[in-house]
C-alpha cells in the first residue's frame, strides 16, 4: 500500500492543533487555583486570557504573510519551540509580587505571539499539497486537533494538578509542544516536489488536481485582499465565530465550577463534552463541504453549510444556558460548540481556495479578526455575567452568530484573488494571445 505523504502531514498538523490548544486551555483549567494563589478576580484572570489572544490575533497576519515567504515547515517548527518555552514560563510565574499579574499577561501575551503562526501557515500547506475536492475534509481534521486538544485539556490537566500541582502541569505541556515541533519539521516539506517520499503516483496527483501551480502565483498585495467582499464577509463571519468559541475556551469549564457548582471531577467530564463535539463535527463538516460542492457547487458546498451551521449554533448557544440541570444544559451547549465547528473548515477551505500562493496572508487576515474577538470574549463575558448573569453572556454571542450565518450570503467561492491582481492583469494580454506591438 502506497503511503499517502499528503495525509501523513495533514495528520502530523492534527497533532499540532491539538497541541497548541492543549497549551492555550491549560490556563482555564487552572484557573481557579492560579486566581487563589495570584490573588485574581475573574475580570483579572480575564485580562490574563485575552493577552493570550491579543497576542495571537495581532500577529495572525504578519504570521501568514511570512508562512507564505518562508514556508510552512520552518515557521510552524520555530513556533512550536517558542510557545513551549512560554507555556513553560506561565508554570514557574513568581506568586506573591506586585508585577505578578503584569508578568502573566506578558508571558501569555508572548504565547500567543509564538502559537499565531500555526493556522495561517497550516492553510498555506494545504493550499500547495492538497487538491481543491479535497480540502474540505483536510481543514476538518487539523481543526479536529482543536477538539481533541481542548478537549483533553480538563482530564489531564485536572488529574496532574490533583498529583504534582497546577505548575507542573504547564511544564509538561511544553514538553509535548517540543517533541510535536521537532516531528514536524523532521517530517515536513514546503512543497510536494521537495519532499523525499513522496512517489510519482502522488506526485501527478496533486499537480494535476489543483487549479494552477501555486507556487508560480505572484504574492496578492495587501490592498487586494482588504478591499475584497468575499474576504470581508469570511472575516466578519470569522469575528463572530470566534466571540463564540472563546466562551467555550476560556469561561466554560469556570462556569460549570462556579456558577452550575459541579466538582472538579464533573467540571473535567462535562467539560470535555464541547471539544469533543468540536473534534468530530470539524472533519464531519469537512466531508460534507467536499461532497455537496462536487455534486452542486461550492456555494452550496461550501456557503450553504457554513451558514446553516452557525445559525444553527446560535440556537443551541441561546438555550444552553436556560435549561437548569446542568448536565442536559453542558449536553446542549456542547451541541452548541459542535454545530459551530461543522463550518470551521469552510472559512479556511475558501480562504485557500481563493488566496492561492497567498492563503497564509488571507486566511491570517481572516483568522485575526477570529482573535480579536476571542480577546473581548475572554475579558467581556465575565463583566456582563456581573452585571445581567452568564446567561446573558451566552446570548451575546448566539446573537452575534446569526448575523455570522447571515454574512455568508456575501461570499463568493470561486472568485480566485490572484485573477484580480495587477501582477494577472499585467499577464492577461499574453495568457489570451494578444501581443502588443
Amino acid at each position: 500500500m502506497t503511503l499517502r505523504i499528503r495525509w501523513l502531514l495533514i495528520g502530523w498538523m492534527f497533532v499540532i492543533s491539538a497541541v497548541a490548544y492543549l497549551d492555550r486551555v491549560n490556563i482555564s483549567i487552572a484557573g481557579k487555583l492560579m486566581e487563589s494563589e495570584f490573588g485574581l478576580s475573574d475580570i483579572q484572570l480575564g485580562w490574563v486570557f485575552s493577552s493570550f489572544v491579543l497576542g495571537y490575533a495581532l500577529f495572525q497576519a504578519p504570521g501568514g504573510r511570512m508562512a507564505d515567504r518562508y514556508g510552512p515547515r520552518k515557521v510552524i517548527g520555530l513556533a512550536a519551540i517558542w510557545w513551549a518555552v512560554f507555556t513553560a514560563l506561565t508554570g514557574l510565574a513568581p506568586a506573591g509580587l506586585t508585577i505578578s499579574l503584569a508578568g502573566l499577561m506578558l508571558v501569555r501575551f508572548a504565547l500567543g505571539l509564538g502559537e499565531s503562526v500555526v493556522y495561517p501557515a497550516s492553510n498555506r500547506l494545504v493550499a500547495f499539497w492538497i487538491p481543491s475536492q479535497e480540502r474540505g475534509l483536510a481543514n476538518g481534521l487539523i481543526f479536529a486537533g482543536v477538539g481533541a486538544g481542548a478537549g483533553l485539556s480538563p482530564p489531564l490537566i485536572a488529574y496532574v494538578m490533583s498529583q504534582y500541582g497546577w505548575r507542573s502541569a504547564f511544564l509538561i505541556c511544553a514538553g509535548i509542544g517540543v517533541v510535536a515541533g521537532v516531528v514536524w519539521y523532521w517530517l515536513c516539506r514546503d512543497t510536494p516536489e521537495e519532499h523525499p517520499w513522496l512517489g510519482r503516483e502522488e506526485t501527478a496527483y496533486i499537480q494535476a488536481a489543483l487549479p494552477r501551480k501555486v507556487n508560480e502565483q505572484p504574492p496578492i498585495p495587501w490592498r487586494v485582499i482588504l478591499t475584497n467582499r468575499s474576504v470581508a464577509a469570511l472575516t466578519l463571519s470569522y469575528v463572530t465565530f470566534g466571540y463564540a468559541a472563546y466562551i467555550f475556551f476560556s469561561w466554560f469549564f469556570i462556569y460549570l465550577s462556579k456558577v452550575r457548582s459541579l466538582d472538579l471531577r464533573s467540571s473535567s467530564f462535562y467539560g470535555m463534552l464541547p471539544f469533543i463535539a468540536m473534534a468530530i463535527s470539524s472533519p464531519l463538516g469537512g466531508i460534507i463541504s467536499d461532497k455537496l460542492s462536487k455534486r452542486h457547487g461550492k456555494r452550496w458546498g461550501r456557503c450553504s453549510v457554513a451558514a446553516f451551521s452557525i445559525a444553527l449554533a446560535a440556537v443551541f448557544i441561546a438555550l444552553g444556558p436556560r435549561v437548569e440541570d446542568a448536565r442536559i444544559a453542558s449536553i446542549v451547549l456542547a451541541g452548541g460548540a459542535g454545530a459551530l465547528y461543522l463550518s470551521q473548515s469552510m472559512f479556511w477551505s475558501v480562504s485557500s481556495e481563493i488566496g492561492g500562493r497567498s492563503a497564509g496572508s488571507v486566511s491570517g487576515l481572516m483568522n485575526m479578526g477570529n482573535q480579536l474577538a476571542g480577546a473581548v470574549t475572554a475579558s467581556l463575558s465575565p463583566i456582563i455575567a456581573a452585571q445581567f448573569g452568564w446567561t446573558s453572556s451566552f446570548t451575546a454571542a448566539a446573537f452575534l452568530c446569526a448575523l455570522g450565518a447571515l454574512a455568508w450570503a456575501f461570499v463568493d467561492p470561486e472568485a480566485s484573488l490572484i485573477d484580480r491582481s495587477p501582477a494577472a492583469d499585467r499577464r492577461m494580454p499574453q495568457a489570451i494571445g494578444y501581443h502588443p506591438h
